[in-house]
């Protein structure tokens, strides 16, 4: 059996890097991968400008400020407009965001000003030199790479990438995903029940997990279990899909024919992972198509997908950071039983006043699917270890696996 961080290290090992690419508008591009750095051409904030509305002044007339004497008013600055040298002895008028006019490098509040006939004083300012002034290159600097390839473009990301001007980016094409399932005990929701057969959950979890990674999906739906409408349905996936997942199929039984199916089209590595659920882990190739295949029970393929075959996308795909990083927190039960290993259970976060801590969901059986419906997350119980309530332990939200 290969632990799971040994499993997990086999699978990003084998992630290929996409070179498919594509310029896409700035306003198109939100949760799209970057595929070059973005470099900035010019300095954020272009020039120095004022943080506030108030009055531009020269540091030189810092004694004349704080004794009360009165300032000309010489212009006045809105954003957007550029204004003249400010000479000593006067201020300007200037608004949030205006360039400073030359000569001057400090802006005091307006709510420090009192105007007389033309004129205007400061009242008790705590006047300091270059104070409320947004200097040249302050956010970005000419030449700097402001986002990296491999990064994950998010709403902020998009606005800084248009403060330096520019307006498209180039990205990797999201990469298809073809599913199907297999085995005939399954129904369809809408059909009627009957009895020896159960609904098909898999593949709408997968329905659901693939697309939200903005990967483009390809189901091709329920396939006969045989042999030869499996191997078809495998060449019809590799030849229209960039990776193939599936769920189920690949034990040793007579009626799972993935793994029989794939050995005449590609080939298929069958890992035990010491981790609980999910102890089954495929991986192999499909006339060249990455090829994973996860377990048959619904709480197995939906936690290997967003443990394993996750990360494994999202490398292909070119983000840089794939792997989840865990949240600490106390435990709010108690797990006495030591297995050889890992177990990831569904958990959920319970305010306790000033701090946060873990609750299970109390039946944690592998084809209990409403145990990931109520849970938020999965805490995570080490390999031959216990949990005594206080214990810190580390825990998975499920938001951070988008």
């Amino acid at each position: 059996m290969k632990t799971f961080d040994e499993a997990l290290d086999a699978l990003l090992s084998k992630a290929v890097l996409t070179t498919q690419t594509e310029a896409l508008p700035i306003e198109s591009a939100l949760g799209r991968i970057l595929a070059q750095n973005i470099t900035s051409v010019l300095n954020v904030p272009p020039h120095h400008n004022s943080m506030m509305d108030g009055y531009a002044v020269c540091a030189s007339d810092a004694e004349a400020i704080k004794a009360g004497d009165v300032f000309k008013i010489s212009q006045r600055i809105a954003a957007g407009s550029i204004g003249q040298s400010l000479e000593s002895g006067t201020v300007a008028r200037i608004f949030t965001g205006a360039a400073m006019p030359e000569g001057a490098d400090s802006v005091i509040m307006q709510e420090e000003a009192i105007e007389i006939e033309g004129g205007v004083k400061f009242s008790n300012p705590s006047f300091q030199p270059a104070q409320n002034v947004r200097h040249i290159g302050e956010d970005i600097a000419e030449g700097a790479v402001v986002l990296s390839k491999g990064h994950k473009l998010r709403a902020q990301d998009l606005g800084l990438i248009a403060s330096i001007g520019i307006a498209q980016v180039l990205v990797f094409q999201p990469l298809t995903i073809a599913t199907f399932t297999t085995g005939d005990e399954l129904l369809e929701p809408g059909e009627t029940a009957e009895v020896g057969k159960i609904y098909n959950a898999n593949r709408y979890i997968l329905a659901g997990l693939i697309p939200r990674l903005g990967f483009q999906l390809i189901d091709l739906g329920r396939v006969a279990d045989t042999l030869e409408a499996t191997v078809e349905a495998l060449k019809q996936a590799a030849s229209v899909a960039d990776v193939v997942i599936t769920t189920g199929g690949v034990s040793v039984g007579d009626e799972d024919h993935i793994k029989s199916a794939i050995g005449q089209v590609g080939h298929l590595d069958l890992w035990k992972v010491k981790m609980k659920p999910g102890k089954p882990l495929a991986y192999g190739e499909v006339a060249g198509k990455p090829f994973i295949g996860l377990p048959g029970n619904p709480v197995s393929a939906f936690s290997t997908f967003n443990l394993f075959a996750r990360p494994f996308l999202l490398k292909m795909q070119g983000q840089q950071s794939v792997q989840l990083q865990p949240l600490w927190l106390k435990a709010n039960f108690n797990w006495s039983k030591k297995g050889f290993r890992r177990d990831f259970v569904r958990a959920q976060l319970e305010n306790r006043g000033q701090e946060t801590v873990v609750t299970l969901f109390p039946n944690q059986g592998s084809g209990v699917l409403t145990s990931t419906v109520w849970a938020d997350g999965l805490a995570v119980i080490p390999e031959d270890s216990t949990v005594s309530q206080g214990d810190y332990v580390a825990y998975y939200p499920f938001n951070d696996m988008n």
